[in-house]
């Protein structure tokens, strides 16, 4: 808006004169073409078909300067339209999100954002607290559409003071995260966290939750991989009650949990505790709500494992059967801890060999991991691989007898294990074993994935990379689902 002050111009009294001028000159002109014309025969019907005929131009040039006086003016590659179509939408769904406050709609934003290149947007995650007040979540929307922000899905954690608002956004390529967080901050948004998204995002908060208790319906071994897709980056601990010696570990959380800013702990239905740690990212009441939702689920549920079993013909045309195990199979797997020779399971195990028995409650059990099993046609068990959570890493551990060793079964058992690990969602998997164990490092290197190498003291770890190819093929065994 402009004042009527600073719109007055300063007067010029030569002005004056050159249109007073211009007026008598015209007045001169048109009396001299009157009498010329008039004192023809048709002189006056000259006369009035000109005055009809300037009226005519005039009323056609003012027509045509209203009807084009509000076009838009043009833009390199139409991005004034896009602009203005993109604030639409922010401002409707601005609109449809604001806590009962009234907001202006945005037509002319101050500071926009930089020029966006056709198809270059990024996905981010957002999360910001404000205050529980009409009209504050409008002002973080009006603070994205002013940089070209899409906001594609939001939830709301009610606190105890203010709210937490969960976005996901698609922004412009070049709008880096240091000015998406600073735009947010003037609106009125603290404690702000983002990180990069991508399409797996996309999907709703309910339909997510409902695919998580699903996969935990499924398989008790699910739900440390379910509370971590839940909540995100977060470290995850199943501390049990009895110790691997049998001691009791006093480990234990009551029934409703506890929720301490970044950590929340709560009973494990196995007995014990699950403790789950953030420390980037305090936890909301809600996100505690949804994660005791899902452990009362799997405790309701109690022990279940899927039961698929795949028969394998080995290269001399033996038949074996790979399936998942559980705790069941312990009688089993003792049994075989009798027939393997003592240097079999000390580079398994990496200590004592009477201790071996020990580990193996603590392995078969869902909540550490998942386990499969190798049994013969006769149902025998002859080997056992293990994939263990152990925070945020993710361990691999192998154990052939001894008269079914140099077969393939361990690449197998491995390939199957990394395929587990990968759909998971884990980044990376390592095994430990001793330096001598050939056997382990050929499984290993013949996933044909990125290895780092460390050894300390004659002990070996070897970690996988999963991210980086997809594990390739291993020998074409003859296989049929059963």
């Amino acid at each position: 808006m402009t004042s009527a002050k600073s719109a007055r111009r300063p007067h010029h009294w030569r002005r004056d004169l050159i249109e007073l001028a211009a007026l008598f000159t015209a007045v001169a002109v048109a009396d001299a073409i009157a009498n010329l014309i008039g004192h023809q025969p048709d002189g006056p019907y000259l006369l009035v078909a000109s005055a009809v005929a300037l009226t005519a131009t005039a009323t056609f040039h003012t027509w045509w300067a209203r009807r084009h006086s509000h076009a838009p003016p043009p833009t390199a590659d139409g991005l004034a339209a896009d602009h203005d179509s993109s604030e639409d939408r922010s401002t409707h769904r601005l609109t449809s999100a604001t806590r009962t406050g009234a907001v202006a709609p945005v037509t002319a934003p101050a500071a926009a954002g930089p020029a966006l290149s056709a198809g270059e947007t990024v996905l981010w995650r957002m999360r910001t607290t404000v205050r529980d007040t009409p009209g504050s979540l409008a002002a973080l929307c009006i603070a994205l559409a002013r940089h070209r922000v899409d906001i594609l899905t939001l939830q709301t954690h009610p606190l105890a003071e203010g709210t937490v608002d969960e976005f996901l956004l698609r922004a412009p390529a070049m709008l880096q995260a240091q000015q998406l967080s600073r735009a947010i901050s003037a609106a009125g948004g603290s404690s702000t966290w983002i990180e990069r998204a991508d399409a797996h995002d996309l999907v709703d908060a309910p339909t997510r939750i409902l695919g998580l208790a699903t996969r935990t319906a499924l398989d008790a071994a699910e739900l440390p991989l379910a509370l971590r897709q839940l909540l995100g980056r977060c470290t995850i601990h199943s501390l049990p009650a009895v110790s691997i010696s049998g001691r009791a570990t006093g480990e234990t959380a009551p029934v409703e949990g506890v929720l301490e800013e970044t950590v929340m702990r709560l009973r494990d239905p196995s007995g014990g505790a699950i403790t789950i740690e953030r420390p980037y990212l305090p936890f909301t009441p809600t996100e505690f709500a949804r994660a005791r939702a899902l452990v009362e689920l799997d405790a309701r549920l109690g022990p279940r494992v899927p039961g698929s079993e795949h028969v394998l013909t080995l290269p001399e045309g033996n038949e074996i059967t790979v399936r998942r195990a559980d705790q069941s199979d312990l009688a089993a797997a003792r049994a075989m801890h009798d027939r393997c020779s003592d240097q079999t399971l000390r580079l398994r195990y990496h200590g004592p060999v009477h201790d071996a028995d020990r580990y193996l409650d603590h392995l078969l059990s869902p909540r550490f991991g998942r386990t499969l099993a190798v049994q013969t046609a006769s149902g025998r068990l002859v080997a056992l691989g293990h994939l263990l959570w152990d925070g945020d890493e993710t361990e691999v551990a192998l154990l052939v007898e001894d008269d079914w060793q140099r077969r393939g079964i361990g690449s197998e058992l491995l390939g199957r294990l990394v395929t587990l690990a990968i759909e998971a969602g884990c980044e990376s998997v390592y095994a430990v074993t001793q330096a001598s164990n050939t056997g382990m490092v050929a499984a290993m290197r013949a996933l044909a994935l990125p290895l780092d190498y460390q050894i300390e003291e004659g002990t070996l770890v070897i970690t996988a990379r999963l991210e980086a190819t997809p594990v390739r093929s291993l020998p074409p065994y003859e296989q049929a689902g059963r």
